[in-house]
């Protein structure tokens, strides 16, 4: 079978590998689906100290299970289903108390486990007792359900910062995970939604998404007193940064309204240090926090979102290669032309 390896930075390459072997704990299946994520291009340019090289990247995924050990209940052979990223360990501390995203371990697909830039890919023990494996709908495409990965973490960010029906929320950054939070934004019933990008050409794009936010292009117009003058100086009960910027998350602190919160939910990467004043957060009384990945729960809970239509995930793909154009596709997704590029493992176009 065909798999991308990662071999050194900078350097992926199409091999063949043995066919994976299913243990009585594990199963196999075929990729049908894997999304590239911005998270695959940072391990590919700078490395991650979870990635042990050689490896095999990916962890939005979807596929069809081909066999399963003799022990496995949880699936089956012909089951159609999509996986997530983060699997819990379920022994520690943090798992056992339900914050599996703060396991001690921090085991994930496509960083320890080898991910879905591959034909067929096994999962183990580990992930069959605690991950993220979910059956699909028959009417669901791969390419939508690799998606339910990124959807997963949307919704971990929204719960963990307490959002709720009639409450308002700034996004500030309208990638794929931005553009997420603005569908989710109508599912949760928010009263004002604000959506901030740099770009025009991303804010256009993010426009089909949430037809009544009010979008703000930062190269033109002042966010914070946008925000200000449009709340009658009250500030938003939520602002997520999904962009990883000092200045989205300086931002996002002057925004934020009294008692409300701030998701750091972009990671700063070659970024300067974050200063900020912190009166602001002492007079506020806001609360500054951060998320990450998400629980097996949030991603059953973003593949039903999914299968009613209530995040249109076929609006995010905007390319698909096949496996050995692997190179291209994240060159394509680092151009920011569009939103998702899903690689599409044998050549299977349309992921049946």
């Amino acid at each position: 079978m065909k798999a991308a390896i990662l071999e050194q930075l900078d350097r992926i390459t199409i091999k063949e590998l043995p066919e994976p072997v299913c243990g009585d704990r594990e199963a196999v299946i075929a990729v049908k689906a894997c999304a590239v994520c911005g998270s695959d291009l940072r391990i590919f340019h700078y490395g991650n100290d979870r990635v042990k090289l050689p490896a095999i990247m990916g962890h939005e995924i979807a596929g069809i299970v081909l066999e399963t050990g003799k022990e496995v209940t949880r699936i089956k052979p012909g089951d159609r289903i999509a996986l997530g990223a983060d699997v819990p360990c379920g022994e520690c501390y943090w798992c056992q108390n339900g914050m599996g995203t703060n396991c001690a371990v921090n085991y994930a697909i496509g960083y320890q486990f080898a991910g879905g830039f591959q034909e067929k890919m096994l999962l183990n023990e580990t992930v069959l007792k605690y991950g993220p494996v979910t059956p699909i709908a028959d009417s669901l495409s791969f390419e939508a359900a690799a998606l339910a990965e990124p959807l997963a973490c949307a919704l971990n960010g929204l719960e963990l910062a307490q959002f709720s029906p009639g409450k308002s929320i700034c996004i500030i950054g309208l990638g794929p995970i931005g553009c997420m939070m603005l569908e989710l934004a109508k599912v949760f019933g928010a009263s004002q939604v604000f959506a901030a990008q740099r770009s025009h050409k991303r804010l256009e794009l993010a426009r089909q998404f949430n037809n009544d936010a009010r979008f703000i292009a930062t190269e033109e117009e002042d966010l914070v007193a946008s925000i200000k003058r449009e709340t009658e100086g009250r500030g938003v009960d939520l602002v997520i940064t999904t962009a990883g910027t000092v200045q989205a998350h300086a931002d996002a602190i002057q925004v934020v309204a009294h008692r409300g919160y701030v998701n750091l939910f972009g990671g700063l990467k070659n970024q300067p240090p974050l200063t900020l004043d912190s009166n602001l957060i002492h007079y506020k009384e806001c609360f500054v926090m951060g998320s990450h990945g998400s629980l097996p729960r949030h991603h059953q809970t973003a593949v039903r979102l999914i299968e009613k239509g209530a995040v249109n995930a076929e609006k995010y793909i905007t390319a698909r290669f096949p496996l050995e154009n692997i190179t291209e596709a994240f060159a394509c997704h680092e151009e920011r032309g569009g939103l998702k590029t899903i690689i599409l493992p044998g050549n299977n176009k349309n992921g049946v």
